[in-house]
């Protein structure tokens, strides 16, 4: 029997901040994959190998964790005022599906630079040195990025001297302003709080009544309090991940917030959205030893956070999550701010399982109502390779 040759589809691999992924511009898909639906989501399924139930992806471009199970399609703007048009695709490692109803903060610090080297950003807004402002409409969420790209003699600079605690090498410094976080599409006005509340009360079955900050900032999170789970806020990924107990109490929770935020409708929808949202538990600082066996000092930290990712405890922090962190650390009242010592700020410093990352947001009261104008964190980011992906038709 004869079989066809492999599709020959051109791509990249990047890292961004904590992720890697497969970058593709839209139009080098094959033509029924330029398009939402079943062909487009089993090509990016088959190229990073899922679904897999040895839960490795060996046939493919995926690494089997969350982190590195993901896709980006970009595409050049025809919305007026952004040069790219974002779209990421998380994919499942064991099961059929790619989720597509939320961001990737980490990965959206490389899609500027992918952009320019694509040549989806105008020749005439990329400066020959200093940095080019890319202006990024993320697709999924429709919110609006701005990455500040560094360039050198025309082409984007990725070496440098920045560290990202969760990356082990160095490399230049990409500054990302999400504006609006909690804005609806069309900006005129917040779902930040969803049920209304900074401070909710949640029924877990097996759990009993939970305080939970319900938010959406970056990305939906449901905040716990680390203790609620007899938990120190000191966790590294071997803590929980190796405790199925521990993991289908976080997915029930997670389910339960889902619902409480109008996410879902039913809690068996919770199975088919694992992308979002995403369940966080807090702590004030404390010292701790980082799984690079860096020590962390309770004194140059505001709080513990400790988050959870496709089902797994995240071995960094997800971005749109930091935004999230951020976000929730400058309104007085929600147990991100309270876990932070309380009061109002402009930045918060927090402890993950890597290390620690620093994250700003602008919130201010209006009308009673809060209201984030931008948050901002630095990642870094670069190509790991380019060419095509092989992928059977």
């Amino acid at each position: 029997m004869t079989y066809p040759a492999q599709l020959r589809i051109p791509a990249t691999y990047m890292r961004g901040g904590t992720s890697k992924g497969v970058f593709f511009n839209r139009a080098d898909l094959p033509e029924a994959a330029q398009v939402p639906g079943p062909a487009r989501d089993a090509l990016l399924l088959r190229i990073i190998g899922s679904p897999d139930p040895y839960e490795k992806q060996i046939d493919g471009m995926g690494g089997a964790t969350s982190s590195t199970s993901k896709t980006v399609i970009l595409s050049r703007s025809a919305r007026e005022g952004f040069d790219v048009d974002y779209l990421f695709g998380q994919v499942a490692i064991d099961k059929p599906f790619v989720d597509w109803s939320g961001n990737c903060g980490n990965l959206s610090a490389a899609v500027g630079a992918f952009a320019i080297a694509s040549g989806l950003v105008a020749a005439e807004r990329i400066p020959q040195e200093g940095v080019a402002v890319v202006r990024i409409w993320q697709a999924n969420i429709g919110k609006a990025i701005i990455a500040h790209v560094p360039i050198t003699a025309g082409q984007v600079q990725e070496t440098g001297d920045f560290e990202l605690d969760g990356v082990t090498f160095p490399a230049a410094e990409v500054r990302l302003e999400f504006l609006e976080p909690a804005a609806d599409e069309d900006g005129a006005g917040s779902s930040m709080f969803p049920t209304g509340h900074l401070v909710d009360e949640l029924q877990v079955p097996g759990l009993g009544a939970l305080k939970a900050t319900l938010i959406n900032a970056g990305i939906p999170t449901v905040f716990i309090e680390a203790a609620d789970l007899g938990y120190s806020g000191r966790e590294l990924q071997g803590d929980i991940n190796g405790d199925p107990k521990a993991l289908a109490l976080l997915e029930r929770i997670r389910a339960e917030g889902a619902l409480r935020m109008g996410l879902i409708k039913t809690l068996d929808e919770a199975a088919l959205r694992q992308h979002t949202p995403k369940v966080a538990f807090v702590a004030a600082p404390a010292d701790y030893v980082a799984s690079s066996g860096k020590p962390v000092q309770a004194g140059d930290i505001d709080l513990l956070v400790r988050a959870v990712s496709m089902g797994k405890l995240h071995h960094a922090m997800m971005g749109t999550a930091a935004v999230a962190i951020g976000t929730a650390a400058a309104i007085p009242g929600t147990l991100v701010n309270q876990a932070a010592g309380g009061g109002t700020r402009s930045s918060v410093r927090f402890g993950h399982p890597s290390g620690t990352l620093r994250v700003g947001a602008e919130a201010q009261q209006v009308d009673g109502q809060w209201q984030v104008t931008k948050a901002i964190m630095s990642r870094s980011a670069r190509v790991l390779m380019e060419g095509w992906v092989r992928v059977p038709q």
